[in-house]
């Protein structure tokens, strides 16, 4: 596996680099206000985040108008364990470099995805890149070894919310596990022993010989 840049045209597929957002207070306002573990940690909705001026430029120029929640996830990490989608974009943005493992909701074959067609960008400190819906993404990665990441997490708001009840009509359904987020898990990791189905293939990559 070949490290690339969000800058590559390689990446064109998967997302885009945002430009003429002023970043520097959000990433301020996420390394005073959010922690690093030694794991990794998601919250969906941060006030102080939410209340920047940026969060409103994204809401309105980013969206289009469409009521968005500005979270983080941070940590150390360097393995795949899961890919998810949702039925939009997300944005992300981070404190330090961070890497992307991505793959194309149009790699999906009857309900599997084989983790040999993922790939891996990296996404330099303060740069602005949305993903887009039909990209398989997860929990950054540390760009160095024992780096940590803080990384704002841009999505509609309600994402990651309590899944809703529904009758299991085809194979989607069956791996919708909270509001927006259709997930894939690797049989090695937490989250397919905890109960999501297993749907990833292939190797649980682990990026931690490539930083």
């Amino acid at each position: 596996m070949i490290i690339q840049s969000v800058f590559d045209p390689a990446f064109a597929p998967y997302g885009k680099v945002l430009e003429g957002y002023d970043t520097s207070a959000l990433l301020q306002t996420l390394r005073e206000v959010t922690p690093v573990p030694e794991g990794v940690e998601y919250v969906p909705s941060q006030p102080e985040l939410e209340a920047l001026p940026i969060a409103g430029q994204l809401s309105v120029n980013a969206y289009g108008g469409m009521p968005i929640q500005l979270g983080w996830c941070n940590g150390h990490n360097t393995k795949l364990n899961c890919l998810e989608y949702h039925r939009d974009s997300e944005l992300n943005c981070g404190a330090q470099d961070f890497i992307l493992l991505l793959a194309l909701e149009s790699e999906i074959a009857d309900g599997k995805l084989d983790t040999g067609t993922v790939k891996a960008f990296r996404v330099p400190a303060g740069v602005l890149v949305e993903v887009y819906a039909t990209t398989l993404h997860y929990a950054p990665c540390s760009a160095a070894a024992g780096a940590p990441f803080q990384v704002v997490v841009v999505l509609p708001w309600g994402t990651n919310g309590p899944k809703p009840d529904l009758e299991v009509l085809n194979w989607e359904d069956e791996i919708l596990t909270a509001c927006n987020k259709w997930l894939l898990a690797h049989p090695d990791s937490s989250e397919a022993k905890g109960g999501v189905k297993a749907s990833l293939t292939g190797e649980n990559i682990d990026i931690a010989g490539l930083i």
